[in-house]
């Protein structure tokens, strides 16, 4: 009779305590989609979550998160106060997106490839104020990152960021390829491995 409980909470789409075997297998089967061998840390989360705007949040605007995985940067968007309706996840895997869908059922999940950023339809007309992006892009190549995040930024008013986390000391795009400017935050060192916010703008 005791083992019944614990197999629900093995099986249970809720329960965090898997996601590390979950992200792993991930990367394992796709190393160049998932990026890394683990989600990003709540610490990282944070400090992505705290450069999305206070009038992009209090206008209800969507947040559109890219890559969000098992959905540690989500939380904390909708713990920066980020409204769960709000939010538009593209992500590619099949397994992550049923997590997503059991972990955050009021937000919108979209199945696909976030670098084609064909959310129109998610969308149904809002706003996006910000996007967020979890996305391995040094696994792509120069054209690639450069279009998605100039798409990215052509989705949002001038002065709204694209959101970026990074383990690399260069930036995935220079900021003059993009009429964009660029702000960097510091190593965030409770994530493994060390990582930054690198928030990209198009000048108002």
């Amino acid at each position: 009779m005791s083992a019944l409980p614990s197999r629900r909470l093995a099986d249970d789409p809720c329960n965090r305590s898997k996601d590390d075997a979950r992200f792993f297998r991930g990367w394992l089967k796709r190393p160049f989609v998932t990026g890394a061998v683990s989600p990003s840390s709540r610490a990282l989360g944070r400090a992505m979550a705290r450069f999305v705007p206070d009038a992009a949040i209090e206008r209800g605007e969507v947040v559109l998160e890219l890559g969000p995985g098992t959905g540690v940067v989500t939380q904390m968007l909708i713990e920066r106060g980020v409204r769960e309706e709000s939010l538009v996840l593209i992500e590619y895997s099949a397994e992550f997106c049923r997590l997503l869908r059991a972990r955050f059922p009021k937000a919108t999940i979209v199945e696909g490839d976030a670098y084609a950023l064909e959310a129109e339809a998610a969308l149904a007309g809002r706003r996006i104020g910000t996007v967020v992006s979890s996305l391995p892009l040094f696994t792509k190549p120069d054209a690639m990152r450069e279009a998605l995040i100039g798409k990215a930024l052509a989705s949002v008013a001038p002065g709204h960021p694209f959101i970026q986390f990074s383990y690399a000391l260069t930036l995935p795009v220079k900021p003059e390829r993009l009429g964009a400017v660029v702000e960097l935050s510091p190593w965030v060192k409770l994530n493994l491995p060390p990582a930054r916010v690198i928030v990209y703008r198009r000048p108002a």
